[in-house]
């Protein structure tokens, strides 16, 4: 549990530490008491907590220097108004991108953001199919897209999402907040693709309870992951996954 900027600046030197050039995170949504996501961060914004918002994104940029990228987390936690205070008040920080700062299912909304913030919007794990991504596109709100293999239609679909953001000058990092076999899928997909950007490695990929379903556990190393170059996706069930899931045979 993060709370304190000083607490913040620490994990960002930890994660600079092991290798990794980018930090994803959430300066907003963890109160002063470290509650998650539990006030109300819709409308306008009082300073207080558009500022502790900047102070913890700023110990983070003090801690760990401008060639570490720092990518903004929002979670669609905001609406317009309060996207704009906060997105206009961190620029000055070299904030990579500035991810789902409002809901997507208005994307006049997402258009009002980036008009009014100096700062690259990203968004896509609410975002389902090619015809959901296309007012994006084609309005260009969106400097980076970020369909989830596992929601946006497969891998066949998201190919074509990730082509089709190529024709926009688009870039893509597939939304990975899953286990073993997300992350493979990712890696392919990734690999496959000449717009893209960057992995997401989210914690619950090291969570033992995902990890222990797979037999392979795809991990970077110095913030740099291989591509699977095993059959398939590169991924296999335990036998003990196997054996514990209901096993139904369609005759």
């Amino acid at each position: 549990m993060l709370v304190s900027p000083e607490q913040y600046a620490d994990v960002a030197r930890v994660a600079v530490s092991e290798g990794y050039d980018a930090i994803k995170v959430d300066v907003l949504a963890m109160d002063e008491q470290g509650n998650w996501n539990q006030r109300d961060l819709k409308g306008l914004l009082p300073d207080n907590i558009l500022r502790l918002g900047y102070d913890r994104l700023k110990a983070m940029r003090d801690a760990i220097g401008p060639d570490v990228d720092i990518i903004v987390e929002m979670h669609s936690f905001t609406s317009a108004a309060p996207a704009i205070q906060f997105g206009r008040m961190i620029e000055e920080l070299g904030v990579l991108y500035y991810e789902e700062p409002v809901m997507p299912l208005n994307p006049k909304m997402m258009k009002q953001v980036a008009d009014h913030v100096n700062i690259p919007l990203a968004s896509g794990e609410r975002i389902c199919w090619r015809w959901g991504y296309r007012p994006f596109l084609e309005d260009g709100s969106l400097s980076v897209i970020q369909p989830d293999i596992c929601t946006c239609g497969g891998i066949s679909e998201v190919k074509k999402i990730c082509d089709m953001a190529h024709v926009y000058d688009v870039t893509v990092q597939i939304h990975v907040c899953g286990g073993p076999i997300s992350t493979a899928a990712a890696l392919h997909m990734e690999a496959a693709i000449p717009n893209f950007m960057i992995h997401e490695l989210h914690r619950y990929a090291l969570l033992e309870p995902n990890t222990r379903t797979c037999i392979h556990n795809y991990m970077p190393s110095k913030g740099r992951y291989t591509v699977p170059e095993l059959p398939g996706l590169g991924q296999e069930l335990t036998p003990e996954t196997i054996s514990a899931s209901d096993i139904i045979t369609v005759k």
